[in-house]
C-alpha cells in the first residue's frame, strides 16, 4: 500500500473484511489466509469483520451499514487501509475509499503487490507487470476533476479531443502489447531449452503445490540447493531448475521448483505466468507437495488440482508428497511412509509422507523418482496419457515396510493408524470408506 503518510518505522495497519455471499463454498470465515497475505505484503492486521449478503451491494459492496462499521474500526485502530478477501469492482472500490477515507484493496490487488515485491528475475518482473497492467486496465475510473475533456483539432475552433481515461487506456494497451511481445521471446527461449533437454533425454520433475507447503525447502533437500526459503506466502516466484543425480539408478533428472498456488488465484496471474506454469505442464512427473500439518490441507490439495487442470497439467503423472511430517503429533502419524490416495473419483496416485527439514522419507522419495524415470524410459508412450495414468502410477509404488501390513491389521490401501482413519477422500481396498472418527489435524 501507499505508505507516504507513515513514519519510517511504522507498519501499515489493515482492517480485514470478508463477505460471504452464499455462493462460495471455500469462504474462509476466519480470514487467516488473508491475514497471512497481508503480513506477507508488510501490513499488520488489526481487526477483522465478516459480512453476509445475498448479493454484493452495487455501490459499496457491503452496504451502507457494514461500511459504517468498517469506518468505525478504521478510526478505532487508526488503520491505513482496508483489505477485502473478495474481488471488488472499480466503482465499489472508489466509493469505499471515499466513504472510509483510506486505501481499499481486494484480494487480487494484494496478491499482485506481493508478487511485485518478490519477483527477482527478468521474466518474473515481466509476468508481474503484465498481470498488474491487465488488472488496472479493467479498473480505470474517474478520480480527477481536471483534464475532464481535452481540445483537439487545428485552428481557432478545435473539436473535442480524447478524455483522460481514454489516454490512460491507450497507454496501458500499448504497454501490455510491448510486455506480451517480450514475454513471447522469453517463452520461445524456454521452449528451446525444453527441447534441448528432451533431445538429451532428461527426465523432468516439477514441484507444485499450495503456497507455503514447503516446496522450496524440499527442493533444497533433494538437490542440495540454496533456493530462498521463508515461512511466508509466495516466498519465491521464479522457477529454479537443478540437476539431481540418483545414485541408485545411475541417472540424472532435472528438478524444477515452481510458483505456489493459492485459493482464488487471480486469472490474470495464471495467464501472465503461463510461461512459468508451462514447466509443470511439460514435466514428466509432478511432485504435488501438501502441507500435512495444515488443518485445511484437503481444500488446498483440491485447489492445486483445479489449477493443474486449468494449465493443462492434469494428465501429467504425479506423486503426492505430504511434507512437514515433523509437525504431526506422534500419536497421529501414519504407520508407514507410503500409500495411495484418491485425488478425484476413479483416480488414485502414490502418496509419500516426508519431512524436508528432518530428512525423514526423502530416501523413499528419491526411490520413487528413480522408479518413475525407469517407468518413463520403458513406457515413453504412456506419459501424459490419462487412460494409462493409473498403470504408470502403479509402477511408482514404494514397497511397504516388512510386517507393516500385519502390524496395521488392514489392507495395503489403508495404511494410517486407526485413530487417523477418516472418510475424507480415502478408502480401503474394497472401496468402502473408513468409519468416521475425529480426524487428526492433518486429516481435518
Amino acid at each position: 500500500m501507499n505508505s507516504a503518510a507513515l513514519s519510517a518505522q511504522e507498519v501499515p495497519r489493515a482492517v480485514l473484511v470478508g463477505v460471504d455471499v452464499g455462493r462460495n463454498a471455500n469462504f474462509d470465515a476466519t480470514l487467516d489466509e488473508l491475514a497471512l497475505l497481508a503480513q506477507s505484503a508488510g501490513d499488520q492486521p488489526v481487526a477483522r469483520l465478516i459480512a453476509k449478503r445475498q448479493a454484493p451491494d452495487p455501490a459499496l459492496f457491503v452496504g451502507l451499514g457494514k461500511a459504517d462499521e468498517i469506518k468505525a474500526l478504521v478510526e478505532e485502530h487508526q488503520a491505513h487501509c482496508v483489505i477485502f478477501d473478495q474481488a471488488i469492482g472499480p466503482a465499489q472500490q472508489r466509493n469505499l475509499e471515499r466513504h472510509l477515507g483510506v486505501e481499499v484493496l481486494d484480494r487480487t490487488m494484494l496478491i499482485l503487490e506481493i508478487f511485485g515485491e518478490r519477483a527477482r528475475s527478468h521474466e518474473g518482473k515481466l509476468q508481474v507487470e503484465l498481470a498488474r497492467l491487465q488488472y488496472l486496465s479493467t479498473r480505470l475510473v474517474r478520480r480527477w476533476t481536471h483534464l475532464e475533456r481535452q481540445r483537439g483539432g487545428v485552428g481557432l475552433r478545435g473539436g473535442p479531443g480524447e478524455t483522460q481515461i481514454e489516454l490512460d487506456r491507450r497507454m496501458i494497451a500499448t504497454r501490455i502489447k510491448a510486455v506480451k511481445e517480450r514475454l513471447g521471446r522469453v517463452k520461445r527461449q524456454r521452449g528451446t531449452q525444453r527441447r534441448s533437454r528432451e533431445r538429451q533425454g532428461v527426465f523432468k520433475v516439477s514441484l507444485v503445490g499450495y503456497t507455503n507447503a514447503g516446496k522450496s525447502t524440499l527442493f533444497n533437500a533433494l538437490v542440495k540447493g540454496d533456493a530462498y526459503v521463508a515461512d511466508q506466502l509466495f516466498a519465491t516466484l521464479d522457477t529454479t531448475t537443478r540437476r539431481l543425480y540418483l545414485e541408485q539408478s545411475q541417472i540424472g533428472v532435472s528438478v524444477s521448483d515452481t510458483v505456489g498456488f493459492i485459493r482464488d488465484l487471480p486469472h490474470t496471474l495464471v495467464e501472465a505466468f503461463q510461461a512459468t506454469l508451462q514447466e509443470a505442464a511439460d514435466a514428466d512427473l509432478l511432485l504435488h507437495v501438501v502441507d500435512a500439518g495444515s488443518p485445511v490441507w484437503e481444500e488446498q490439495l483440491h485447489e492445486v488440482e483445479r489449477v493443474l487442470h486449468e494449465i493443462g497439467a492434469a494428465d501429467v503423472p504425479q506423486v503426492l508428497v505430504f511434507n512437514k511430517l515433523d509437525r504431526i503429533p506422534p500419536e497421529q502419524r501414519p504407520r508407514v511412509l507410503g500409500d495411495r490416495f484418491e485425488v478425484e473419483p476413479g483416480r488414485s496416485v502414490q502418496r509419500l509422507f516426508v519431512s524436508a527439514v528432518a530428512g525423514e522419507g526423502l530416501p523413499e522419495l528419491r526411490d520413487t523418482i528413480a522408479a518413475a524415470a525407469a517407468a518413463h524410459a520403458k513406457n515413453d508412450d504412456l506419459v501424459g496419457d490419462s487412460s494409462t495414468l493409473t498403470l504408470l502410477n502403479s509402477e511408482l509404488a514404494v514397497p511397504l515396510e516388512p510386517g507393516a501390513e500385519s502390524a496395521a491389521g488392514v489392507e495395503p490401501d489403508s495404511l494410517l493408524d486407526d485413530t487417523a482413519a477418516t472418510s475424507t477422500g480415502t478408502s480401503d481396498a474394497s472401496g468402502t470408506a473408513a468409519p468416521p472418527s475425529r480426524p487428526p489435524a492433518y486429516l481435518r
